[in-house]
C-alpha cells in the first residue's frame, strides 16, 4: 500500500518543474541534445535557477521579521509548543532535480571548455544553495547527485545521510564552483550573475556557518547525539575553509566599500534605496537582484514603503535591547555612559545623539525627512510598536501608494559581509590580530563615522546579550558590528541559531522611553506633538496612538505596556511571548509528517 502511495507522490515531485523563466520553451519537456546545443541554452537554464534564489526586499524582510533584533505583530506559531510534526513543511526536492537534470544532460551543449566547465561550475553552485537550505533548516537530509529512476525504489526509499556527510558534498560542490566558475567582466557585469566571486561568497558564509555552529552546539539534533571528535575538529576546517575564500576576494582587488568622507551620514542607506545598484555598486554588490523600471522587472507585492510607514499593515519595528548595540561615533558603548540599566530611561533623542551613522539610517530619529528633505516624519507608534520604525530600504515618499513597483536593487552578498566573515572565522581561530582588525572590521565602522578600536575588554551588554555564552572582546565586537551592519537583511535568524543563543528569539520586545500616558508626545523634537501612548484611547485626531495596557485596562490585546507602568520603556507584544519557548529542539524544523508515513527511513530530528 505504501508503495503505491509514494510512487505517485514522487513522480510529481520530480515532474516537470521549472520557474517560469522558462515556459517558453521547456527543458524537462524535450530531449536534452535537442535543447543543450550552445552557450545561449546554458544560460537561459542556469538563469531560471538564479530565479529561485534571487531574492526579493520583503524576503529579506520576512526572513527577519522573528528575529531578536525586530518586533513583529503577529504572533509566530513556531515559537509555541503548539507547533509540532504535522506542521512542518518546506520539503520539496523539485528544485534539486532540475539542477541534477542539468548536470547529467548539459554536456551535449557545443562550447568551449572554459565555458562548460563554468557552467557546470554554477550547476554545483546551485545544487550546493539548495542543500545548505535543507541542512540549516532540517539538519540530516537525502543526498542525492543525480536524477531520480522513479522505479529505483533504492533511491525512492532513501534515508537521511548524515549531517556531517551533507556539509562534507556542499563544501565539495562549492569548491568545485569555485574552480570553474569563471571570473571576469563577462560574468560579473552589474552583480546578477554566479561567478566564481559569488561562489567564494556563499563558501564564506556557509563555511562561517558550519564552523561556528560546530563550536557552539555541542549535539547533533538529527541525531541528538554529541558530536564525534572528528565531526568537532571538521568545524575548525570550516573556519579556515571561511578565511580563505574571504581572502581570495579581499585579494583579488575588484571590490572595496563604497566610502565618502563627506557622505558618511547618508551613504549606508543610500546602498538600499538605489534603483540603479547593480551598476551603482559593482564595487561592492558581489551578487544582486536586479530591478528595472523600464522592463518593468520589480519587487512582488506591495510597495516596500507600503509595509514600513503604514499601520494597516503587518508592520517591521526594531527591538530596543538590539538598537542599545550600536556604538557611538567615539568608538564606546552606548550603555557604557550609563549607570547599571538606566540606559532604558534615555529618550529617542538622547540615543540618536552622537551615534553610529548607520542608527539614523537605519530607524527614525528626530529630524528625519522624506519628499526631497521638505518634510519630517516622526516615528510612529501605530505602525512600529517600539518606536523603532525603520528607514532602511525605504524610499521617497512618491512612492508610498504604489502598489506593485518598487525597484531597489537587492543585495544578495555585499563585500562588507566578506570583510566581516574573514573577521568572525579568524576570532573563532583565535587569530583576529590588529592586522586583521585593520584590514576588516575598521573598514566597515570607519565607513559608519565610527572611531575604530581594537578591543581588549568584553562589554557587559553584550556579553549579557550573547547568553554569557562569549566573552572574548573580540568574538563579541565582530558580531556586534555584523549585527549592525546587516540588520533588515535576511542573515540574523540564522546568526542567533548557529551561536546557539536562539532563546534571544523568544524574549520580550522593548521599545523606546515614554516619558507618560495620556499627553501628548514631541518624538521629533520639533515642538509639535506627533504620538500619544493611551491605555483608553486608540485614535486622536491628528496624531499616532500607541493603545497599551495599564491600570486593568485590557486595549492592546497584543499585550503592549510600559515598564513602570504609566511611563517608561515600552514593552511590546508581550502575549505573544508568554506563549514562546525554546527548547533544544527548535534550532532544526522537524521531517513534516506526511513524507515519514510515506518513508518510515527518514526518520524524525532530536526532540520532535
Amino acid at each position: 500500500m505504501k508503495k503505491s502511495i509514494i510512487l505517485p507522490a514522487l513522480l510529481s515531485i520530480i515532474a516537470v518543474s521549472c520557474s517560469d523563466f522558462l515556459t517558453k520553451v521547456n527543458p524537462h519537456a524535450i530531449e536534452s541534445e535537442y535543447y543543450f546545443t550552445d552557450e545561449s541554452s546554458l544560460k537561459i537554464y542556469t538563469n531560471g535557477l538564479i530565479r529561485t534564489y534571487a531574492t526579493e526586499i520583503k524576503d529579506l524582510l520576512d526572513a527577519d521579521k522573528y528575529a531578536d533584533t525586530n518586533a513583529w505583530d503577529v504572533e509566530y506559531l513556531f515559537y509555541t509548543d503548539r507547533y509540532g510534526v504535522s506542521s512542518s513543511t518546506s520539503w520539496s526536492w523539485t528544485t534539486l532535480r532540475s539542477i541534477n537534470y542539468f548536470l547529467e544532460n548539459m554536456g551535449t551543449a557545443d562550447v568551449a571548455p572554459s565555458i562548460m566547465a563554468h557552467y557546470e561550475g554554477v550547476g554545483h553552485f546551485f545544487r550546493a544553495m539548495f542543500y545548505i537550505n535543507k541542512l540549516q533548516r532540517h539538519g540530516a537530509v537525502p543526498w542525492y547527485d543525480h536524477v531520480i529512476d522513479p522505479a529505483n525504489e533504492e533511491d525512492l526509499y532513501k534515508g537521511r545521510d548524515d549531517r556531517s556527510f551533507i556539509a562534507a558534498r556542499i563544501l565539495e560542490d562549492l569548491n568545485y564552483a569555485c574552480e570553474n566558475c569563471l571570473g571576469d567582466d563577462k560574468f560579473r557585469i552589474r552583480s546578477t550573475n554566479i561567478n566564481k566571486y559569488v561562489a567564494l561568497g556563499i563558501k564564506a558564509r556557509f563555511c562561517l556557518y558550519e564552523g561556528t555552529y560546530r563550536k557552539y552546539h555541542q549535539l547533533d539534533l538529527s541525531k541528538g547525539t554529541p558530536w564525534t571528535a572528528e565531526e568537532k575538529e571538521e568545524g575548525n576546517m570550516y573556519l579556515r575553509e571561511c578565511v580563505k575564500a574571504c581572502e581570495e576576494i579581499m585579494d583579488s582587488k575588484l571590490y572595496h566599500l563604497t566610502d565618502n568622507a563627506a557622505r558618511r551620514q547618508t551613504q549606508y542607506r543610500d546602498m538600499f534605496t538605489c534603483a540603479d545598484g547593480c551598476s551603482s555598486y559593482t564595487n561592492e554588490f558581489i551578487w544582486a537582484r536586479d530591478y528595472d523600471e523600464t522592463l518593468k522587472v520589480y519587487n512582488k507585492d506591495n510597495s516596500i514603503n507600503d509595509y514600513l510607514t503604514h499601520a494597516g499593515h503587518f508592520i517591521w519595528a526594531l527591538n530596543r535591547d538590539f538598537m542599545l548595540t550600536y556604538l557611538c561615533l567615539d568608538g564606546t558603548p552606548f550603555t557604557s555612559k550609563y549607570t547599571g540599566k538606566d540606559y532604558y530611561s534615555a529618550t529617542l533623542a538622547d540615543e540618536a545623539k552622537d551615534r553610529d551613522y548607520r542608527f539614523a539610517q537605519t530607524v527614525r530619529t528626530p529630524g528625519f525627512t522624506r519628499e526631497n528633505g521638505t518634510k519630517r516624519f516622526p516615528p510612529d507608534l501605530a505602525c512600529a510598536k517600539t518606536g523603532y520604525q525603520p528607514v532602511k530600504w525605504l524610499t521617497d515618499a512618491i512612492h508610498d501608494e504604489i502598489s506593485d513597483a518598487t525597484y531597489t536593487d537587492v543585495p544578495l552578498i555585499r563585500y562588507a559581509e566578506i570583510l566581516l566573515s574573514y573577521a568572525e572565522a579568524k576570532a573563532e581561530l583565535g587569530e583576529c590580530t590588529q592586522d586583521v582588525w585593520d584590514k576588516s572590521v575598521k573598514l566597515v565602522r570607519e565607513r559608519a563615522g565610527v572611531k575604530s578600536i581594537y578591543p581588549t575588554e568584553a562589554d557587559p551588554y553584550l556579553v549579557d546579550y550573547f547568553m554569557n555564552t562569549v566573552t572574548d572582546p573580540v568574538i563579541l565586537e565582530v558580531r556586534r558590528e555584523r549585527g549592525v551592519e546587516f540588520a533588515m537583511e535576511g542573515k540574523r535568524i540564522q546568526d542567533v541559531k548557529r551561536w546557539h543563543i536562539g532563546e534571544r528569539l523568544v524574549m520580550p520586545k522593548t521599545g523606546i522611553w515614554i516619558s507618560g500616558i495620556e499627553q501628548n508626545l514631541d518624538l521629533d523634537g520639533d515642538g509639535t506633538p506627533d504620538n500619544y501612548v493611551s491605555a483608553k484611547l486608540t485614535e486622536k485626531s491628528g496624531i499616532s496612538v500607541l493603545a497599551i495596557n495599564y491600570n486593568g485596562s485590557t486595549l492592546s490585546s497584543a499585550g503592549h505596556y510600559l515598564s513602570e507602568g504609566d511611563h517608561g520603556y515600552i514593552i511590546a507584544y508581550s502575549a505573544f511571548c508568554e506563549e514562546y519557548s525554546w527548547p533544544e529542539k527548535k534550532y532544526l524544523f522537524p521531517i513534516p509528517s506526511p513524507d515519514i508515513t510515506l518513508n518510515e527511513g527518514l526518520g524524525q530530528n532530536y526532540g520532535w
